[in-house]
């Protein structure tokens, strides 16, 4: 027996007749309500059907609304992880806790530096309704707002990729990509010693310096070869070749304890500094060695004959193999930093890279007009070669051994002497001769110029870096050793560097 008392649905004319209720109205907004929410109300997922009821206690047969089905998809923020990206709501000021809320990590604050750049923009005020204090939250607590918004005016560093280069400081991380301070540094443009080296011979072919890893320097003169120490300027003669000889090239080993000489008659001597001690003679070129270049216990000898000899000093045999392949006098070697590639120039204007068992170049270039006599390999990219050439040529071309291309050219307007990298910085020395005699401090691989220095009255014909890396000593026909210091120091150089010794005063004496 059914003990409730059910009430007739009123006719279509008095529910037109009549205004709508507190309580239909609220089932209507709740009814459009459902069409914004997911998941659906309904248990099931089905929608239910009937009319709409005007009391709050309507039977379960007949539900107050129909649920509204659309066609797009509208996530619910409950259900996301927001806390994934620190994008998390902040907490509230009415649940009574005064603990402020933590900082983003890091990685989200040069995330919201690179979206937004330095100043994060404020959020667009919350929907109308919302308080007027959620209204300027920042971006990294969204409220209610969005976290994109549309601006005017977005800031010049905004507008930048996040890893662009350019010259000018990257302003998104300062201090990150670009390092602060980078401007320009100021390079003395005078030198800071000039030793006096008569009998110093003016002469493209040769190669009369060399500074040594132990702060030694090797000067030949005349007949004779002189070391200089760079801590105590004592100086020291080592060898007299007589007066039917001359010293054409010089050149330390890489431990700087034996310096190898060579003459005009041919023979490459190999002598022990320390003890001023002759080890070894090798008589195997014909006419003289104005190259010379170390691969650990392997020399190799340019010679005017146009040959290239390899000597191993372990070996009793005067050479081990021989490269032939310029047709003029070898007057540039230099040996890779790893010690793989022999990079020879001739006056035949060719450029040859060679291989450590190969006995024919590897690699021939022959863009160049003049004697190749200027050859540095760079520290700083495996395979990177720049050479120089003579006063028809005047360029300073770069090269890529490894893909074996023509990278760039620069033509300098004077004789390419010499080359010089810096161990340092991606930067490097080259010396002139005709016709401005001047020394040149260039950035790679824009090729700008950060210094030119003057002073040598002939032409700069030698060169040599000390073993800090910080200063270049010249030399000239005008019978001058000039010491500049052109380069930065090491992060890990102590304040009592070895090439510091008399940098602060101008100091000029005689090398012998």
């Amino acid at each position: 027996m059914d003990h409730h008392q059910h009430q007739q649905p009123p006719s279509p004319a008095d529910a037109n007749s009549k205004p709508p209720t507190p309580s239909s109205t609220h089932a209507s907004r709740h009814a459009s309500g459902a069409a914004l929410s997911w998941p659906p109300s309904s248990a099931e997922g089905a929608p239910a059907r009937g009319p709409a009821s005007s009391s709050a206690s309507s039977a379960p047969a007949t539900p107050a609304s129909r649920t509204v089905y659309s066609d797009r998809f509208i996530p619910s923020r409950t259900g996301s992880n927001l806390a994934l990206f620190d994008l998390a709501p902040a907490p509230s000021s009415s649940s009574g806790s005064a603990a402020a809320a933590a900082p983003p990590s890091p990685y989200c604050a040069l995330l919201r530096a690179a979206l937004f750049g330095p100043d994060t923009p404020d959020r667009l005020a919350s929907s109308a309704g919302a308080s007027s204090s959620s209204a300027a939250s920042p971006v990294g607590s969204p409220a209610g707002g969005n976290i994109f918004r549309f601006k005017a005016e977005v800031p010049r560093n905004a507008k930048r990729a996040l890893f662009a280069g350019g010259d000018d400081q990257d302003l998104l991380f300062p201090g990150i990509f670009t390092p602060k301070g980078s401007g320009p540094r100021k390079i003395p443009r005078s030198p800071y010693k000039v030793l006096d080296a008569p009998a110093l011979q003016d002469d493209f072919y040769l190669n009369l310096v060399d500074w040594s890893s132990h702060n030694v320097l090797s000067v030949g003169l005349g007949n004779c070869v002189y070391l200089w120490n760079a801590c105590s300027s004592k100086v020291t003669k080592l060898c007299d070749l007589g007066a039917d000889d001359t010293v054409c090239s010089v050149s330390w080993a890489q431990r700087g304890t034996h310096l190898a000489v060579g003459t005009n008659q041919g023979t490459v001597q190999i002598w022990d500094a320390t003890r001023c001690k002759r080890m070894r003679t090798m008589e195997s070129h014909r006419m003289r060695v104005g190259a010379l270049a170390w691969n650990s216990s392997l020399l190799s000898s340019g010679s005017r004959d146009k040959n290239i000899l390899h000597h191993d000093l372990r070996a009793p045999e005067d050479y081990v193999s021989k490269l032939t392949g310029h047709k003029s006098e070898v007057c540039g070697l230099k040996w890779s930093y790893d010690n793989r590639q022999l990079a020879s120039g001739g006056n035949d204007n060719k450029l040859f890279v060679w291989n450590q068992h190969s006995v024919q170049p590897v690699l021939k270039y022959t863009e160049h007009t003049a004697a190749v006599k200027a050859i540095a390999w760079s520290p700083h990219l495996h395979g990177l070669l720049a050479s120089g050439g003579g006063t028809a040529d005047r360029c300073i071309r770069f090269w890529n051994t490894t893909t074996n291309t023509h990278l760039s050219s620069m033509d300098t307007g004077s004789q390419v002497c010499n080359l010089v990298w810096s161990k340092n910085v991606n930067e490097l020395v080259s010396t002139h001769g005709y016709s401005q005699n001047q020394i040149i401090v260039w950035r790679y691989p824009t090729m700008s110029k950060l210094a030119t220095l003057t002073g040598h009255t002939f032409r700069v014909l030698y060169l040599a870096i000390s073993p800090d890396g910080q200063t270049i000593v010249t030399g000239a026909g005008d019978e001058t050793l000039r010491f500049w210091n052109v380069f930065p120091s090491p992060k890990s150089q102590s304040s009592d560097s070895l090439s510091s010794i008399g940098a602060t005063s101008f100091v000029r004496s005689y090398i012998r």
